[in-house]
């Protein structure tokens, strides 16, 4: 967590960029060519600093792959929850990754992840925050609030809406409004940026409680 102050600063040049007029015409979008989501997976791991004994819930873990990505970064006492609200969809996590100790499938609710509060040090999303219920949002990132300890971070990332023409703009998500939902919640962000080459971000948010003691100790210490 020593760099969130780093973070923090460099939030401020980057959500210029990140944070499009609502409301945009599809006209004045133009999609993105270039690296998937899953290539910039070495950036993704980076913004999520884990540790070895890392706990993480991966909401909407689909095949769990990126289950995988994560538990390649954690030692025996690390843990990945890969959350899937389709129960074939855990069985076969359960089969693909059953020689992986730290990754544990399990069905999860849809209105939360069904795990005890202050237990996870990450939660992630990976496109899978505009799957939330529409008039849920601010409720299920106050609910994430209560299962991250207070010194954990919220990793989300979806594709630009300013970036997608048609139907696409219903799998994808405005940063800002994203931004103003989790500050509604308790959040704060750390950072937005746009993956490389690619049409999706990532935000990264933390309590401000816990990002105040952090700045506090770091003042101290100079």
């Amino acid at each position: 967590m020593s760099s969130w102050v780093k973070h923090i600063f460099v939030s401020i040049t980057v959500m210029t960029f990140c944070l499009p007029v609502l409301g945009q015409s599809n006209r004045q979008r133009a999609p993105l060519a270039g690296l998937g989501v899953r290539e910039a997976a070495e950036n993704v791991i980076e913004h999520l600093k884990l540790r070895s004994d890392s706990v993480i819930v991966d909401i909407g873990a689909g095949d769990g792959w990126w289950a995988a990505q994560m538990a390649a970064k954690l030692g025996p006492d690390g843990v990945v929850h890969a959350g899937e609200v389709d129960q074939r969809k855990v069985d076969e996590m359960k089969r693909k990754w059953a020689d992986v100790a730290q990754i544990r499938p399990y069905l999860c609710p849809t209105d939360g992840t069904g795990l005890e509060a202050d237990s996870c040090d990450v939660a992630f999303l990976s496109k899978t925050y505009h799957h939330l219920n529409k008039d849920s949002h601010v409720d299920y990132l106050k609910h994430l609030a209560e299962v991250i300890k207070p010194d954990g971070r919220l990793v989300i990332i979806e594709q630009h809406q300013a970036l997608t023409r048609g139907r696409s703009g219903a799998h994808a998500w405005l940063p800002g409004l994203l931004g103003m939902q989790a500050e509604q919640a308790g959040w704060m962000f750390v950072t937005c940026e746009m993956l490389p080459k690619s049409d999706h971000y990532i935000a990264v948010f933390v309590r401000p409680e816990a990002f105040a003691e952090q700045l506090a100790g770091q003042r101290s210490s100079q």
